[in-house]
């Protein structure tokens, strides 16, 4: 196991179905940061593919001009996964109550998960499913930034730094046999230090980890 017990620990330890039970359809990042999502997987992913979309909400982020064989979403509000156009099916489930997704082995080319991966409790079973339903060859794209719901996210994450959580990640994705070709993307805000002192803002940071599954 990667988590201590302590580690694994919220200052909300509440039901996340309750935190999550009102629908919030605001986007958790700055256009910068979409638009480097959205960028990311015009590169990365295929069309006429089939994607899951993991703790999702009223928008993927997909490029609007790609189109796939199915996207699947994922998410623990259903009002906000109704929203979302780009989804064919979705489900809710609590991932940090029950980690096995319904969902069949190796049947999807690619899982994404933006700006939730600071929420989950267990994530070293988390990936093992993901790992489980991707095909070989199959692509994982975690992203995040540095915006998070203080109170729900795990005790590693909120004392780690920027770098550790990527680093935190990676080591998600390594302690699953199996994954290999992990990449990550670093991009902090492109206004100086200085200007940002003078209250110029520099916009979110930018963070993705990927990983396919190589056997």
């Amino acid at each position: 196991m990667i988590l201590e017990p302590a580690q694994r620990r919220k200052l909300d330890e509440t039901d996340d179905a309750l935190f999550y039970d009102y629908p919030r359809f605001v986007t958790h990042v700055d256009d910068g940061f979409i638009q480097q999502l959205t960028d990311l997987y015009r590169e990365r992913l295929r069309p006429d593919t089939r994607i899951l979309d993991m703790m999702s909400s009223w928008v993927s982020h997909l490029p609007e001009e790609m189109t796939f064989a199915h996207v699947e979403g994922h998410g623990m509000n259903a009002e906000e996964l109704a929203r979302n156009p780009r989804l064919d099916h979705y489900f809710v489930q609590n991932l940090n109550q029950n980690q096995l997704l319904p969902l069949p082995d190796q049947s999807f080319d690619a899982v994404l998960n933006t700006v939730s991966v600071q929420y989950l409790q267990r994530p070293e079973a988390v990936f093992a499913e993901i790992y489980r339903i991707l095909k070989p060859g199959g692509l994982a794209i975690v992203s995040f930034s540095n915006r998070m719901f203080f109170q729900k996210a795990i005790q590693a994450w909120v004392e780690a730094s920027e770098p550790q959580r990527v680093e935190l990640v990676k080591r998600y994705f390594e302690q699953v046999p199996g994954f290999g070709k992990i990449e990550t993307i670093a991009r902090q805000p492109s206004v100086p230090p200085f200007l940002q002192m003078l209250g110029m803002g520099g916009g979110d940071p930018f963070y993705a980890v990927m990983a396919e599954r190589v056997s």
